[in-house]
């Protein structure tokens, strides 16, 4: 399926990686700025951008579950 070519209006902050100008549409990686999209197609930029967006997303799921195991433990105290 193909998506749309991003735009610097359409694309949301928490769209962005991390509040880069990258966006990930579908497959593809796109640079956004207010002048224009560019198609990330370096084979091995968009292999560091993956693996950015992978570690990233294992942090956060890290933090949630610290912060989960923290609401927790205040629970069982009271």
């Amino acid at each position: 399926m193909s998506h749309a070519d991003p735009s610097w209006a359409s694309v949301r902050r928490s769209e962005r990686l991390a509040g880069t100008p990258v966006v990930r549409r579908g497959a593809d990686w796109w640079l956004v700025a207010p002048s224009g999209t560019l198609l990330a197609s370096d084979p091995a930029f968009v292999g560091e951008l993956d693996r950015f967006a992978t570690d990233l997303a294992g942090a956060e799921q890290a933090v949630t579950a610290l912060r989960a195991q923290r609401k927790q433990a205040r629970k069982a105290r009271l």
